[in-house]
């Protein structure tokens, strides 16, 4: 389908395959991970309950200038925990969400993973542009099936980072309102630090001797690599330990099936990390992640949570995170969001993230704006176990 906006043209897409590769080619846009065809297709394959739209936006030359992906998916209003629980409450008793049902949610983004992983825009565009001629495409999608204008409640864009505020702002004329989420907890990995204990060397007393009691506690632990031989067998443990982590978790956008691993590991090889966790040969928890570009970003984790005081567990993965970054020469680790204050303690600094919503209904989006304007991230304490470091030179 084809859409003529003020300037350029979108072209929709339902599935990942209906994309040319020239038009892939063109954009430059698969050195990211998050906008590899191999990885959204992964996602689209594992998760048929989630609709798949993708757009990319066109020149007058009929030239690629940016590919955003969005899905439509049914956000349960009773999955939200914790500090959110009062502004649902009081968004059912003002109707700005429905009672029984749940919220119809037309997402600009990657609903699994925190960051800027929904829009990506070519080199030399004018941004700001390609932002609302996106915001004039989504309308234009919606609005041209009315049985789906009929279903969508309302519109997320999602995560942005500070720095690109002042791009993404323009999305206010639209009617979309920024609120602030719980911040990605950030490891810039420094550049002395060529193995663990180099890094252990550089924190405080206090957190060093931390360190080396969770290492002390998990000393039991069997840290197995999850390979495409083994796979299968681990699969429904793993998923039952992380459904444990996303029932325990205040906000979720919808429960990632893990059998996406699977085509993950396929494709991506080692570029995609896969670890379970065993005491006395039973699973006590996993985690994943991948290396994108010069980031490793953790993505989920599961723990047996009745173990994890005892042994550490928890603590011990987000060394090992950290473990392999510094192995993999990487310059940064994004620990994403939830448990803040533990991150901290390792090193991480919050980076702050904002979202966009609009409601469909007018009236509606005008009380959801007084309504967004309460939702602040949690409050934590920030931790700094670093002995002063020496401030990074940059190269010329």
């Amino acid at each position: 389908m084809i859409c003529s906006t003020t300037k350029n043209t979108a072209k929709f897409f339902s599935s990942i395959d209906e994309i040319p590769s020239k038009t892939w080619k063109a954009l430059g846009c698969t050195e990211n991970i998050y906008f590899h065809p191999e990885f959204l297709a992964s996602l689209e394959k594992n998760h048929p309950e989630i609709t798949f739209i993708y757009i990319i936006l066109v020149d007058k030359e009929n030239q690629p200038t940016a590919f955003a992906s969005l899905k439509i998916i049914n956000f349960e209003l009773n999955s939200i925990k914790n500090d959110f629980e009062t502004l649902k409450n009081i968004g059912r008793k003002l109707h700005v969400f429905p009672d029984k049902k749940p919220l119809k949610l037309f997402v600009c983004g990657n609903t699994f993973v925190s960051g800027e992983h929904g829009v990506f825009i070519k080199e030399n565009q004018d941004k700001k542009a390609i932002i609302k001629e996106l915001a004039e495409s989504i309308n234009y999608f919606v609005n041209a099936d009315k049985k789906l204008k009929k279903q969508i409640d309302a519109f997320l864009v999602k995560d942005f980072a500070n720095e690109s505020l002042f791009i993404t702002n323009i999305l206010k004329d639209f009617g979309y309102h920024p609120f602030s989420v719980e911040p990605n907890m950030k490891l810039q990995l420094h550049e002395n630090w060529q193995n663990f204990d180099d890094y252990l060397a550089a924190m405080k007393t206090k957190f060093r001797v931390k360190a080396k009691k969770a290492f002390k506690q998990s000393s039991k632990i069997e840290i197995k690599e999850v390979t495409l031989e083994n796979i299968d067998d681990i699969l429904p443990k793993i998923t039952a330990l992380y459904k444990k982590v996303a029932l325990n978790s205040g906000f979720n956008l919808g429960v990632f099936n893990l059998e996406t691993y699977k085509n993950l590991k396929e494709k991506f090889g080692d570029t995609y990390i896969l670890r379970s966790y065993y005491l006395d040969d039973k699973i006590v928890g996993f985690i994943s992640g991948v290396v994108n570009k010069q980031a490793l970003d953790a993505h989920f984790v599961g723990i047996d949570y009745q173990l994890n005081r005892e042994y550490a567990i928890y603590q011990r993965m987000l060394y090992d995170y950290i473990e392999i970054a510094i192995n993999k020469k990487l310059k940064i680790l994004n620990f994403g969001r939830t448990a803040s204050e533990i991150k901290s303690s390792v090193g991480a600094v919050p980076q702050d993230l904002t979202m966009y919503l609009r409601h469909q209904k007018t009236i509606k989006n005008k009380i959801l704006k007084l309504f967004l304007q309460r939702v602040l991230p949690t409050l934590f304490q920030q931790k700094f176990p670093f002995k002063t470091l020496e401030p990074k030179h940059e190269k010329h």
